[in-house]
C-alpha cells in the first residue's frame, strides 16, 4: 500500500522552516514505519515565474537534505485554482505516469487540512482527513463543503472535541483524535543551553475568521500574547524571546521591547526546518500564548511547536485549550491563565529544570511520538 501525504502549506511559504517541520514530522514517522509513503505537496503558481521557481527550488532542496528522493511530488499549478485537475498540474518529483500507477494499486491519502481538493481528490482509494487547527476547521465546515463529503475517516488534534467543557460547534462527523507528531529520532533531547531563554514562534499578526457569538475576534498573537505583556519584568532571570514576523518600523517592536522582551526574525533564525530545530534547541523552554478561541471553545489544541520543544526535552509553558486532561499527570507542560500564574511556572522551570527537561522529553516519546500517533491515524 502506498501511503499519500497530502499537503499544501509548506512549499508556498519558503521561508517558514517550523511550517515545513510540520508534514516532515509525518514523513519522517512513515519512514520509520517502513511505510510506502510518497509526500504530495501542491504548490498554486503566482503567475511570477522567479518567484515560483524560487519556492520549487527550496521545496527540491529539503526534499534531498532529508533523503526523500523520489519519495515526492510537487504539484505545481501554474494557474492557482482551488480545482485540482491532475491533467493541467506539473508533476516535480515522480512522474504523473508513476503517481498514476501508484494510484491504480492499494493507497491511502493522509489530508492535511483539506490541501488535496477534487476531482483529484476522488482518485484515492482511502481518504483521510487530518485536522491541524480544530477551531477554524469545525467552524467552517459548519459554513460550506471542505471535505466533509467526500472523505471516508476524520482526524483531529482537537483532543477534547469530545468533552463536556467543549465548545466547537457541533458536527455530526465522528471524529478520531490524534496528538501533535514529533520525530522522537530527528528531535532528540539534548543538554541545557547557556542562556535562560524562553520563547516561541510564530505570527505576530493573523487575519483567521472565526464567528463567536455573531463578533469575529481577534485571534493573533499580539493580542493572545496582551495579558502576558509585562512577563519579562516579573521573572529577571529569564530572557523572554519572541520570533515573530514584525517589520523593523512596526512600533509594536519597540513597544515590546520597552517591556523586556526580545524579538527576532523567525525568517533568519529558523527558515529552513535544520535551522527551526537548532533556534528551538537553543531556548531552556517554550513559552507561548493561544490564540483565545481555542482557550474560550476548550479545543483540545496543542501545537506540533509545543511537541517539538517537548522532544528536545525543553520543557512548555503555555495556556491550556482543554487539553492538560490528556497528558500524563506529569507532563513537562505547564498550563497558566494569566502573568501571574506564568512568571510562577518559569520559576519552577529555573529552579529545577533537569526535571522538566526529562518529564517533557518522555511525554514526547510515550505521547507526541511520530509512529504511535500514525499508527492510530492509519489503524495499524
Amino acid at each position: 500500500m502506498t501511503v499519500f501525504l497530502g499537503c499544501g502549506f509548506a512549499a508556498k511559504y519558503r521561508e517558514g522552516g517550523g511550517n515545513f517541520s510540520v508534514p516532515l514530522q509525518w514523513m519522517l514517522g512513515l519512514r520509520r514505519l517502513k511505510m510506502d509513503a510518497i509526500w504530495l505537496e501542491i504548490l498554486p503558481g503566482t503567475g511570477k515565474r522567479k518567484i515560483d521557481k524560487g519556492k520549487i527550488d527550496n521545496f527540491l532542496r529539503q526534499m534531498r537534505v532529508h533523503g526523500f528522493a523520489r519519495r515526492y511530488c510537487l504539484l505545481y499549478q501554474k494557474s492557482a485554482s482551488d480545482s485540482h485537475e491532475l491533467g493541467e498540474i506539473e508533476c516535480i518529483g515522480i512522474s504523473k505516469r508513476e503517481l498514476r500507477d501508484r494510484l491504480a494499486g492499494p493507497n491511502t491519502l493522509l489530508n492535511l487540512s483539506h490541501s488535496i481538493h477534487l476531482p483529484f481528490l476522488l482518485e484515492f482509494e482511502r481518504r483521510i482527513f487530518c485536522d491541524l487547527d480544530p477551531s477554524e476547521i469545525f467552524y467552517w465546515m459548519t459554513q460550506m463543503e471542505m471535505g466533509q463529503s467526500t472523505h471516508h475517516e476524520f482526524c483531529t488534534i482537537g483532543l477534547n472535541w469530545r468533552g463536556r467543557d467543549c465548545r466547537l460547534p457541533r458536527s455530526t462527523i465522528n471524529w478520531r483524535t490524534f496528538y501533535p507528531l514529533v520525530d522522537t529520532k530527528y528531535f532528540q533531547a539534548r543538554p541545557r543551553p547557556r542562556a535562560n531563554k524562553f520563547t516561541t514562534i510564530g505570527q505576530w499578526y493573523w487575519s483567521g475568521a472565526v464567528e463567536v457569538g455573531g463578533e469575529f475576534p481577534d485571534l493573533s498573537k499580539k493580542h493572545a500574547f496582551e495579558r502576558y505583556v509585562d512577563l519579562p519584568q516579573r521573572v529577571p532571570d529569564a530572557k523572554f524571546e519572541l520570533a515573530m514576523n514584525i517589520n523593523a518600523d512596526d512600533p509594536e517592536r519597540k513597544r515590546l521591547r520597552d517591556r523586556g522582551w526580545h524579538v527576532v526574525d523567525p525568517h533568519r533564525v529558523a527558515r529552513t526546518p535544520r535551522l527551526y530545530r537548532r533556534y528551538l534547541t537553543g531556548a531552556l523552554g517554550e513559552f507561548t500564548a493561544i490564540k483565545g478561541v481555542d482557550v474560550a471553545w476548550r479545543t483540545g489544541w496543542l501545537s506540533d511547536r509545543a511537541a517539538a520543544f517537548a522532544a528536545l526535552g525543553r520543557p512548555v509553558i503555555t495556556e491550556d485549550t482543554g487539553a492538560a486532561q490528556y497528558l500524563p499527570l506529569d507532563s513537562g507542560f505547564q498550563f497558566v491563565r494569566g502573568a501571574e500564574e506564568a512568571a510562577q511556572a518559569t520559576e519552577r522551570v529555573l529552579r529545577n529544570w533537569p526535571h522538566w527537561s526529562k518529564i517533557a522529553r518522555r511525554t514526547a516519546t510515550e505521547v507526541f511520538d511520530s509512529t504511535k500517533n500514525l499508527r492510530t491515524i492509519l489503524d495499524l
